[in-house]
């Protein structure tokens, strides 16, 4: 990895954003590398920890003659921190990116947005001047007890490579705040693509916010006309992909004309007919539950009664009550069992009755199932069809895949405890850098395979052309640097190691002490 930092000039942009003070013994570049490699060790360690990190490692290989690992301390990075933030966390990253974009030749042809939560260990109870405010909000990681940040982020098709992001305040709306920073992204990239979001990204503000880009979303169910389109027998067209099938309408929705595509998969469609089955069987649960409750209730009347049932019925969700009837219930003015002549002081009145299904609400739920519906502006079939479309949104999960992968237990943002919401905005620019400097890493060397026509054994010792970089850490975990009397060697290079390395650039291979790069 540090060799793939080197070839992105990261060290250098760093530095030169911030700028060099003759008295710092280790430069802000330096820092941000050393952050990089800590991350992307896969070794759960807060930030305070960086300094234990490099402890017994190559330190001074890794980030510069002289370097040691006392002198990445909490005090340097967290001025570093401070630094990156004063200078602007989105556009530091924008201009690494833009820059990682032109010299790896990526194609920027889809921009695909999503955000996701970070929750925090720690106050934050008073607000910084210039931060982002760490609060409650909906929490993507089931933690509402605790405080969060939010950070929305763009990535590219080609290699899931992040392109944009910025750090945001955890109570962040999403549909507030997408449409405008994909205009902010067309503008900066000079983007003529299809913008991606999922459901976050449409509604009527954002449609006419989006004027001017292309766009693909997937639509709310909430909205009427699209439950009535995944309810209805439309007829569908199989799709291309296998399990798929799709049809098509006109929509004005928002006053933007456009095309929905309603998508029916077999495997979605699976999984959530057992889903719905599932939560049948506790809604009626839940129905009995509450006929059981009306039927112990005493009414001065047989009307009373039957209106008490009729209105539980209509508040039943997908199930009616059937066979209501009343049953008399005498009181008598001493209490235990009557005597036979005994006449009733009063009488009340008692509902029985039984619950049953709706079969066509549920009918039309069942209809639903493995159902969603996409929306474009691009309007003609022909220049984007129906399956292009499904094809886009299915590449959508390139941003999911990226929050997941900083969501990664054994990634060391597992949790979030800083001094400052300042210092907390600039970790999660380290955390999206590092990032794209795994995807391009990932990228590039899965493109050396193909160009190669080669493979490497994965973890079955199956040969694939589409490793993992987390299983290429695992492969040279038992690489060590031995120095002897001014010598240093690598040693453990062992054959399929070796093999390896003939598929990343001479920077990365220049670490290995490989005397010249391998072809």
């Amino acid at each position: 990895m540090a060799g793939i930092i080197d070839e992105m000039g990261i060290e250098k942009e760093i530095n030169m954003i911030i700028g060099r003070s003759s008295r710092e013994k280790v430069s802000a570049g330096i820092i941000v590398k050393a952050m990089l490699l800590n991350g992307l060790g896969f070794v759960s360690a807060p930030l305070y920890m960086f300094g234990k990190f490099f402890e017994g490692k190559a330190t001074e290989h890794l980030l510069g003659e002289g370097i040691t690992a006392e002198q990445i301390n909490d005090d340097r990075i967290g001025q570093v921190l401070d630094d990156l933030h004063e200078a602007g966390l989105s556009e530091t990253f924008l201009g690494i990116s833009l820059k990682a974009v032109a010299k790896y030749e990526i194609k920027v042809e889809t921009g695909h947005i999503d955000s996701t939560s970070f929750h925090v260990d720690g106050e934050y109870g008073r607000e910084e001047e210039g931060s982002i405010e760490i609060t409650h909000g909906y929490s993507r990681d089931h933690r509402p007890d605790l405080k969060q940040f939010m950070m929305n982020l763009i990535c590219v098709g080609d290699g899931d490579i992040p392109v944009m992001m910025e750090v945001v305040s955890g109570n962040q709306a999403d549909k507030a705040r997408f449409a405008g920073l994909l205009q902010e992204f067309k503008e900066q990239w000079t983007f003529e693509g299809i913008c991606v979001g999922d459901a976050a990204l449409y509604s009527e503000e954002n449609l006419v916010a989006m004027t001017g880009l292309k766009w693909l979303t997937r639509v709310p169910l909430s909205i009427k006309a699209a439950s009535e389109m995944v309810s209805s027998t439309t007829n569908l067209q199989e799709s291309k992909f296998k399990g798929y099938s799709t049809a098509e309408s006109v929509s004005e929705y928002g006053g933007v004309r456009q095309r929905w595509i309603l998508v029916d998969s077999q495997a979605r469609r699976k999984s959530d007919i057992k889903k719905l089955d599932k939560k049948l069987e506790q809604i009626q649960q839940n129905c009995h539950q509450e006929l059981q409750v009306l039927a112990r209730q005493d009414f001065a009347c047989a009307a009373d009664a039957i209106a008490a049932a009729e209105k539980l019925s209509t508040q039943m969700k997908w199930h009616q009550l059937d066979h209501i009837q009343t049953v008399e219930k005498p009181h008598y003015a001493k209490r235990g069992k009557p005597q036979p002549d005994a006449i009733p002081t009063s009488i009340s009145y008692r509902i029985t009755a039984t619950v049953i299904p709706i079969d066509s609400e549920i009918l039309a739920q069942r209809q639903r199932c493995g159902r969603f519906i996409l929306a474009t502006n691009i309007l003609e079939p022909l220049q984007f069809t129906a399956d292009d479309a499904l094809r886009e949104y299915k590449a959508q999960q390139a941003t999911e895949r990226g929050f997941r992968f900083l969501k990664d237990p054994l990634f060391f943002t597992s949790s979030v405890f800083l001094k400052s919401a300042k210092r907390i905005e600039a970790l999660g620019m380290i955390m999206v850098l590092c990032l794209l400097v795994y995807n391009l890493a990932q990228r590039q060397l899965r493109l050396a395979l193909a160009i190669a026509q080669d493979t490497i054994p994965n973890q079955l010792g199956k040969p694939t052309n589409s490793p993992t970089l987390r299983w290429i850490f695992q492969c040279f975990m038992a690489v060590h640097l031995v120095s002897f009397q001014g010598l240093s060697q690598v040693v453990n290079l062992s054959t399929l190691r070796l093999h390896i390395l003939k598929f990343f650039s001479s920077a990365c291979q220049r670490y290995y002490l490989l005397p010249e790069p391998l072809s």
